[in-house]
């Protein structure tokens, strides 16, 4: 393997260890969609972290315990205005999205998102379903893929009104 590509991913090692530094942050992107019910395949976890200063530090402080180095080889900075941060870390790969489409970020998401249990001590704050739809369907990538996804999710937010779990869509 290359000396920038991990060997082995491991979302709930790099979860557990931006968790340990308190870093505030919601939890999107595939792998959120995975654990509300897509049956997608991802080899990366995206987060949104809460812009302020103390965050951002701790989170810095996770991202140097996790050996996290930008895929474009650029030095790492948290408090830029780029959409998209990538970034390679020993436990696979990570995205920071400070605002991600279709939303005003960390704020935005809060409101409806809910602390889950993954397992090894591992509970991130992740996104509604409702707010996985806006952003899926606000990304703007490939159309086809969006609306799969988009309706998987609709389906998801269908049987959770069904099993009486409260949504915001």
């Amino acid at each position: 393997m290359a000396a920038d590509t991990p060997e082995r991913f491991d979302p709930l090692g790099l979860l557990a260890a931006i968790q340990r530094r308190h870093a505030s942050f919601i939890f999107i992107g595939a792998l959120a969609r995975v654990t509300r019910g897509s049956d997608e395949l991802t080899n990366g976890v995206d987060i949104t972290p809460w812009m302020r200063p103390t965050t951002l530090a701790n989170l810095e402080l996770a991202l140097a315990d996790v050996n996290a180095r930008r895929a474009d080889g650029r030095p790492l900075a948290l408090d830029n205005e780029e959409p998209v941060i990538e970034l390679q870390t020993d436990f696979g790969e990570l995205k920071i999205v400070p605002q991600p489409a279709g939303t005003r970020g960390y704020e935005d998401l809060r409101r409806a998102a809910t602390y889950e249990h993954l397992g090894r001590g591992v509970r991130p704050h992740i996104a509604s379903v409702g707010d996985l739809i806006r952003m899926a369907g606000a990304l703007g990538r490939d159309h086809d893929r969006d609306l799969v996804i988009v309706n998987q999710l609709r389906k998801i937010a269908e049987l959770e009104r069904e099993l009486g779990i409260g949504l915001e869509l």
